[in-house]
């Protein structure tokens, strides 16, 4: 239970740390001849110094947001209490990219801010901004605002560099298309 608790808020320096001195003493017992003992601590410092670079919380909760578990999801996001300090600064905007995603499912119009701040933060990979992008995308038009919608479509569109989610952005243009044919006016009528 406390070794739980000790690696749920290790920090990313701390993690280093301990991988260079795991690390070091494989290598120190592949020095002195012991050559099993030193593979097999060699192998749980590179677990650790994997740690560093991946956190395994945000691992977990994308594998759950895979299999459409977002109570999971958030379940191991939640164990994140302080992401400044537990993961490293390439992280941050996956953190909120993540919590946007779990967010959206419960209620959209709020995971707006955790999408603008992954934005802002920055993300290495082009479909996970182009994923943020087409998610305010569709908060916009909920929101009804075409023009901030259609920017972010585009947006989007330039960064979906693979074509991971051309599918998706064809479906929300088709979408704001429905929007212009159905304007409410103020009788609740539509306008033909």
């Amino acid at each position: 239970m406390y070794a739980n608790l000790v690696i749920q808020t290790m920090s990313n320096i701390i993690r280093l740390i301990i991988a260079c001195v795991v690390m070091g003493a494989a290598v120190a017992l592949c020095a002195f001849g012991f050559w099993g003992w030193g593979i097999l601590v060699l192998f749980l410092g590179g677990i650790v110094l994997l740690t560093y670079f991946f956190n395994e919380n945000m691992l977990m909760a994308q594998w759950f947001l895979r299999k459409e578990k977002s109570e999971k999801a958030e379940e191991w996001l939640s164990k994140i209490t302080d992401y400044e300090k537990q993961l490293s600064k390439s992280q941050h905007g996956y953190y909120n990219l993540l919590i946007g995603l779990i967010e959206s499912r419960k209620q959209p119009l709020k995971s707006e801010k955790y999408f603008k701040k992954a934005l802002s933060l920055g993300m290495k990979m082009s479909h996970n901004t182009a994923l943020a992008k087409l998610s305010l995308a569709g908060i916009a038009m909920a929101k009804r605002n075409k023009r901030e919608a259609q920017m972010y479509l585009s947006e989007a569109a330039k960064e979906d560099k693979n074509k991971l989610l051309t599918e998706q952005i064809k479906m929300m243009k088709t979408q704001m298309g429905q929007m212009d044919k159905q304007q409410v006016v103020r009788g609740g009528y539509r306008q033909f």
